[in-house]
C-alpha cells in the first residue's frame, strides 16, 4: 500500500452465552474493556483512559513486546463515541499510530440483539487503511481475536 488509501468493510457475528447488559457492560466497564481491549501478550500498556459517553474519547497507548515484530515501538489507539443506545448499540471512531505514522482511520459499529439468555453481537468495521498499515485481513483477524476475547470477559 503505497500512495493510496484503501476502504475496506467487513462485519462479523458471535454470539454470547451471556445477557445483553452483560455484553454491553463489557465496553461500558473499564476494567472489563482493558481486559479484553487493551491488555495483550505482545505489548505492555502505558496508558489507558477510558470516557463512556457520547463525545467521550478513549485513549490505549501501548508499546511493543521484544518478542513482537515491532519490538520497542509505541502503539496508540484513540477512539471518540458517536453513538451510545444502552445495551442496544455503540458507535465510535478510531485512529490507530504504530510508532510516529497514523495508519488507520476506522467507523466501528457493534450492535447488541438480546436473544434468549443469549446475545448476538454485530460487529461492521468501516476502515481507511493508510501506507505502512496492517491491512484489512489483519484487522479482520485482529477483531475476531479481540471479540472472542470480549466473551470471556464478560
Amino acid at each position: 500500500m503505497s500512495g493510496t488509501v484503501t476502504h475496506h468493510t467487513f462485519t462479523l457475528e458471535k454470539v454470547y452465552p451471556k445477557s445483553a447488559d452483560k455484553v454491553f457492560a463489557g465496553f461500558s466497564d473499564p476494567v472489563k474493556l482493558r481486559k479484553w481491549f487493551a491488555d495483550g501478550e505482545h505489548h505492555t500498556v502505558e496508558n489507558f483512559q477510558h470516557d463512556f459517553r457520547v463525545r467521550g474519547q478513549d485513549i490505549t497507548r501501548s508499546r511493543f513486546n521484544k518478542d513482537s515484530p515491532f519490538p520497542g515501538v509505541a502503539l496508540l489507539n484513540e477512539s471518540i463515541y458517536l453513538d451510545i443506545v444502552p445495551g442496544r448499540r455503540i458507535v465510535s471512531a478510531s485512529t490507530m499510530t504504530v510508532g510516529e505514522h497514523r495508519i488507520s482511520a476506522s467507523l466501528v459499529t457493534f450492535e447488541i440483539l438480546a436473544e434468549g439468555a443469549s446475545t448476538k453481537l454485530l460487529f461492521t468495521h468501516q476502515g481507511a487503511f493508510f501506507e505502512g498499515s496492517d491491512g484489512p485481513e489483519i484487522r479482520e483477524h485482529g477483531w475476531n481475536v479481540l471479540l472472542d476475547k470480549l466473551g470471556q470477559a464478560v
